[in-house]
């Protein structure tokens, strides 16, 4: 088993990697395994699997009162990565995310990863629930990321929360956390969003992946502030091809980042989504090309479970 920080400090040439969402709970294994297939012949050294917190659902009961229903929408991330490393020559790294988890939980997810020596883990906050404005977390659980990453950090020196623990060995874990270079939505400034990314990395990160953008000149802004911040390790910037109109109402609200004019004026000129999928490929790769032209190590790509315009963009660009 390989660690992220390992291959991105030893690999010869740049290289892609995938963040892929698990299906939705009850669905099929092969979704999963045909999202990944198309992928492989890129030769990623690593494909992150992201979590989804458990929703909470107030339900009537017949006698008139409610009572809460937890709704866990998708498979865990200890299953999934387990179902990924049995059919696939890949490092799978899974998401932990602090919301709906207390660091109990998270300290039992932690222990069966292990188990199955899986070495690489992201850790993030995760968002607010559905339907909430403000994220809260759970009773002895965590506000920030950089808590998660402590705790990550502290079991590779072989100290567990749970005392009770017996011979508790020690952890390998290499940590990677997430960053914004157009600044997280709920941070008053940039200035302070890099402060929290630091603590993040003081707390033992091992290197970063940034949310989309798609402008190229604020990533390597963004670089620049976090290394005149001190911020060291190695940051992976995360590309997503846009592919249909909905794209282009969605992130930028979802995801409190801008779409250049220049791209807009694109999509501007498309008549259906055919034609939007095409420029979002075309900007896409422009993006890659200008990125490895410019001493990127590795391309992290958001494939949202759809592998067709990742592999022409790969085809094009690596």
């Amino acid at each position: 088993m390989a660690k992220v920080i390992d291959i991105i400090n030893t690999s010869k040439s740049p290289f892609a990697t995938f963040e892929l969402v698990p299906p939705l709970k009850g669905s099929d294994i092969s979704k999963l395994y045909n999202s990944i297939e198309p992928l492989m012949e890129f030769a990623p050294p690593f494909i992150n699997i992201t979590s989804h917190r458990d929703e909470v659902e107030y339900r009537q009961k017949s006698d008139g009162t409610f009572e809460k229903v937890i709704l866990t929408k998708r498979p865990g991330s200890v299953a999934i990565a387990a179902a990924i490393m049995k059919r696939f020559p890949v490092e799978v790294v899974p998401h932990l995310i602090c919301g709906g988890a207390s660091k109990y939980q998270l300290e039992n997810d932690l222990i069966d990863l292990n188990f199955l020596d899986i070495q690489n883990i992201v850790s993030l906050r995760g968002d607010a629930m559905p339907g909430q404005k403000n994220f809260t977390c759970e009773t002895d659980g965590y506000r920030y990321s950089s808590e998660l990453v402590e705790q990550i950090h502290r079991m590779n020196e072989g100290v567990y929360h749970d005392s009770s623990l017996k011979n508790a060995v020690p952890t390998n874990f290499c940590i990677g956390v997430a960053a914004y270079p157009e600044k997280h939505y709920e941070a008053p400034n940039i200035d302070m969003d890099i402060e929290h990314l630091k603590n993040k990395v003081e707390a033992g990160a091992d290197y970063i992946v940034t949310q989309m953008f798609f402008d190229n000149s604020k990533f390597f802004w963004f670089v620049d502030k976090c290394r005149e911040a001190g911020i060291t390790v190695p940051i992976i910037p995360g590309l997503k091809p846009i592919s249909t109109q909905t794209h282009i109402e969605m992130l930028p609200r979802a995801f409190s980042i801008d779409l250049p004019q220049e791209l807009m004026n694109e999509i501007r000129k498309c008549k259906d989504n055919k034609a939007i999928y095409q420029v979002g490929i075309d900007w896409c790769t422009a993006q890659s090309k200008d990125l490895l032209a410019k001493g990127a190590s590795a391309i992290h790509y958001y494939t949202m479970g759809k592998a067709d315009n990742i592999r022409e963009i790969l085809k094009r660009s690596f």
